[in-house]
């Protein structure tokens, strides 16, 4: 059927509106613990912004420790049985954290560890999805699909955000964890509510190559491929200046601007909202001026508008960090749509798993750096300073795309051309496309 038909996948594809209903699910519950967390830290357990930023950098520190491994397992191994695993654990530990309140034992050091361990099982279970999503949907349908996940998921993190910090406000930021810990209970029942089952993926079981092996053979990937490669050292700096900002943005919220939880978990959700707004129009975007060209607009063109948030103050002011961070998050989850259509179409379905795993490991082995460098930023030279500083890197990192193959080419290949292809390249510049045509 075609993905025209009236209701698209959500209506016609029965295991894609399961999956799409427990990763919505979970996208809440994790903004929520996104405003809940740093709250708990600065208001409960009177943390500075180092020790707020070392939660950060401690939930995606096994992106570095574990991301590769995990990567080859994932290849080898079913995806929903690891999704459901990581599910489940995520789930007992959101729970521990009021837990652990109720009793008086609460500290920035359980907080830490909860992180840590909450992170890990994001590593196993984003790696599975990443590389399972594809296995569910035709080509065809990908791009719509990536765009109603990212759509979905940025419309649950506004929602999230901002109950996060209404519930911290009303009862608590502790017991705003429950709401974390409930969503897993979704996201356990959707995923074993869908009926597809994985065939056995090309190549994995039929050779004996060693896991340092085919780590090396994921790594290998994206080294020569000049488009991965590209994308991936990208990935690397934006992400560790958005995660610099990030990190301390509740801090720079509370102690610098002077609001609420409350209002803090609404402004940080108006920001979100341009999530969706880059859902809505990524897809429209790339097929009016091309998926080359759209990635350029998503990531350079609005990340520019990073600058704002540092101007941030009282009263009218607290307009800009809105503007600023709703137009970062338009970028971010507009250029991420396109860059995953691309990849899903790009690279070999037996590779997947690598690639999403080897990407993560540099791209997100940034962010505890980067959640690191923003709490040791705002400890010396001042909070206001450090958002200033990190904020700047959003745009910078972007002209890695710029000065890539990324900016002569109309569109992004679809095809993975074999390294030892010696045919000569086609010309990548493209024709020219008149704004509005």
């Amino acid at each position: 059927m075609s993905s025209s038909t009236r209701g698209g996948l959500l209506r016609r594809h029965r295991d894609f509106r399961l999956l799409w209903c427990g990763e919505t699910a979970g996208r809440f519950g994790a903004s929520v613990t996104g405003v809940a967390m740093p709250l708990i830290a600065v208001s409960a357990l009177d943390a500075g912004p180092f020790e707020v930023g070392l939660l950060s950098a401690a939930a995606w520190a096994p992106w570095l420790l574990l991301g590769l491994p995990v990567g080859v397992w994932v290849d080898r191994s079913p995806r929903r049985p690891i999704m459901l695993a990581a599910a489940a654990v995520s789930l007992l530990l959101f729970a521990a954290v009021p837990v652990a309140g109720r009793f008086g034992w609460l500290s920035t050091g359980l907080l830490v560890t909860v992180a840590l361990l909450t992170g890990t099982a994001a590593v196993f279970f984003q790696t599975a999805y990443s590389a399972y999503l594809p296995s569910i949907l035709e080509p065809d349908d990908q791009p719509e699909g990536n765009a109603k996940l990212h759509g979905s998921a940025s419309a649950a993190q506004i929602a999230g955000l901002g109950s996060g910090g209404l519930i911290a406000q009303l009862t608590g930021a502790v017991t705003a964890m429950y709401a974390n810990a409930a969503t897993f209970v979704v996201s356990l029942l959707c995923l074993a509510g869908i009926r597809y089952r994985e065939p056995r993926v090309p190549g994995t079981g039929d050779r004996h190559t060693s896991l340092v092996g085919e780590v090396r053979e994921g790594l290998r990937l994206i080294a020569y491929d000049p488009w991965f490669r590209a994308l991936t050292l990208f990935g690397a700096a934006s992400n560790l200046a958005l995660m610099g900002y990030q990190s301390i943005q509740v801090v720079f919220l509370v102690r610098c601007v002077g609001l609420d939880p409350g209002p803090v978990g609404a402004l940080i959700a108006a920001t979100s909202a341009g999530g969706v707004a880059g859902a809505l129009t990524a897809r429209r975007v790339a097929d009016r001026i091309g998926t080359g060209r759209a990635t350029l607009v998503f990531e350079l063109g609005l990340g520019l508008f990073a600058l704002l948030i540092p101007l941030t103050v009282p009263g009218a002011g607290v307009l800009l960090f809105v503007a600023g961070g709703f137009c970062v998050s338009a970028g971010v989850v507009g250029g991420n749509i396109v860059k995953a259509s691309f990849q899903q179409r790009y690279c070999p379905p037996e590779l997947l798993g690598r690639l999403t795993a080897s990407t993560a490991f540099l791209s997100y082995g940034t962010i505890p750096l980067g959640a690191l460098s923003g709490g040791a930023l705002a400890t010396v030279l001042g909070i206001r300073a450090a958002i200033a500083i990190t904020t700047a890197g959003v745009p910078l990192a972007a002209l890695i795309l710029f000065f890539s193959p990324v900016r002569r080419t109309r569109d992004l290949p679809t095809t993975r051309r074999p390294p030892d292809d010696s045919r000569p390249a086609p010309d990548i510049d493209g024709e020219p496309v008149l704004p509005g045509h």
